[in-house]
Formats: structure tokens, C-alpha cells, sequence
């Protein structure tokens, strides 16, 4: 990784805005989401807005045996949740990935709204920086 990609944040590479559900949408009605909006992932809320869990394509296709239309979000989805500010930097993002063996972290505001998702990082925005920063730097 470059030091410029290193030090960039996450606030300028992340998608904002996270696709959320509640924990008691049928899993079948996640899968189609998931298909629809081209994404591998979203976000869990309690009531309150408060972050319980992610689900990936995965934690479903685990599940692939059974009826998706009796299962739900709580049933699935994944209580694992590690989140970071926008101010993080790329390098310390990809280390927290690293460490855990994740490939999403969810970015949480800073303010008005303290703890309120606001963004996702995946492995693919950190390696989509470090190509551009690398194409940036290359000579044609």
C-alpha cells in the first residue's frame, strides 16, 4: 500500500449511506434486497436505530436449506459487528480487517447523530484506493 492510500480516510473511500433491516425481516425478502441493490452486505438494527448485527451473502447462503421465508434477519445475521469512525485511516482500517478476518466494517457519525451508521467499508473500497493511487502514480 502506498503512503498515500495508507493515510487516506475512510470517510473519502467508503460507500455512504448503509442499507439497513430490522432484526425481524424474513431472510427471503434480505436475499432479494441484497440482489436488487448489487450489494454483499447489510446492517441489523434493534429498535432505536441501534446497530445488532450484519448479514452477508454467506451468513444466507449457510442457510440454504431452509425456508428463507420463516427465517429472520435475528436468525442470521451475525453479532460480530466491528465499527469505525470516518477518520480512520485505510492503513489502520485494513488492520482491524486483517486481525479479525472480516471483510466489512461499518462506519459509525461522529455527530449529530453519535453511533449512527453512516457508511460501509469493505475490502474491495480499500483495494479499489490503492489501484487508483497506484494508476495515479504510474506513467502511461
Amino acid at each position: 500500500m502506498t503512503e498515500l492510500a495508507k493515510e487516506k480516510r475512510v470517510r473519502d473511500v467508503m460507500t455512504r449511506g448503509v442499507i439497513t433491516v430490522s432484526l425481524d425481516t424474513p431472510v427471503s425478502e434480505i436475499a432479494r434486497l441484497l440482489v436488487k441493490e448489487d450489494i454483499s452486505g447489510v446492517a441489523v438494527t434493534a429498535p432505536g436505530g441501534v446497530v445488532a448485527g450484519v448479514i452477508s451473502e454467506l451468513d444466507i447462503i449457510k442457510f440454504f436449506d431452509r425456508d428463507w421465508n420463516s427465517l429472520t434477519a435475528e436468525d442470521v445475521m451475525s453479532s460480530f459487528v466491528r465499527t469505525i469512525n470516518p477518520d480512520t485511516t485505510l492503513k489502520r482500517a485494513a488492520e482491524i480487517m486483517k486481525r479479525y478476518n472480516i471483510h466489512r466494517l461499518l462506519i459509525l457519525s461522529l455527530s449529530p447523530a453519535h453511533g449512527a451508521p453512516v457508511g460501509i467499508l469493505t475490502a474491495s473500497d480499500i483495494l479499489k484506493a490503492i489501484v487508483e493511487d497506484e494508476h495515479l502514480r504510474t506513467p502511461l
